[in-house]
């Protein structure tokens, strides 16, 4: 059966509880063996209309689903869309093999929820993907699992998140050429693990994760 896109159901039950904005979050590159972990934070300040509808119809779903084509697209869309607004958290691999990829993926979204550079917090309530909550922000806030599949916000996130992380690995791609980067991102594939044997690991690579 099709994958149904996600709509505006739990962003439009929050808009009608009294919350003003509603923050989707994700982020991305939690299991590659090299460069950066990702977040984006994302809101549609239009409820309805024909803009909303707009994007409603573009098929915006969990980034995994969505072909490059379209997620350059879509993300183009939202990049130049005056009813959207986004933030971005990087976290680098010296940090990750620091504090480790859960803590590292946190800051990474408290990072992306602050770079919204939002006024007032306190009618904002965020959703996020996952088990677990932000810590250190004080606004209203709910953890989904699958959240990318079943929040539009948190869907669109998805999509700007990995759009963003995969243009980063393109250009380390350009400084390690010998690791193919462009092509499987920093994940773990086996061509990835050959080069790894047979180079070794560059400065991108997390450490941790190769032991």
């Amino acid at each position: 059966m099709k994958q149904q896109s996600p709509k505006l159901e739990k962003e439009r039950e929050i808009w009608r509880s009294g919350y003003n904005c509603v923050v989707g979050i994700d982020e991305v590159g939690r299991g590659p063996l090299a460069g950066p972990v990702v977040a984006s934070a994302c809101f549609f300040k239009e409820k309805s209309g024909e803009s909303i509808e707009e994007f409603l119809n573009l098929g915006i779903k969990d980034s995994k689903k969505v072909t490059p084509k379209k997620r350059e697209e879509i993300f183009s869309k939202l990049k130049k869309s005056k009813i959207v607004k986004y933030g971005i958290g990087i976290v680098d691999e010296k940090t990750i093999d620091k504090i480790n990829i859960l803590q590292a993926s946190l800051l990474a979204m408290k990072i992306a929820f602050l770079d919204l550079g939002l006024k007032s917090e306190k009618d904002v309530f965020v959703l996020v993907d996952g088990r677990e909550i932000i810590p250190n922000i004080s606004v209203s806030q709910k953890a989904i699992i699958g959240g990318d599949a079943k929040i539009f916000s948190i869907a669109a996130a998805s999509i700007i998140a990995k759009v963003t992380r995969d243009k980063i690995m393109e250009e380390y791609a350009e400084k390690y050429p010998e690791f193919g980067f462009e092509k499987h991102k920093g994940y773990g594939t086996k061509f990835h693990f050959e080069m790894i044997k047979k180079y070794g690991s560059c400065e991108i690579h997390r450490k941790s994760f190769l032991h």
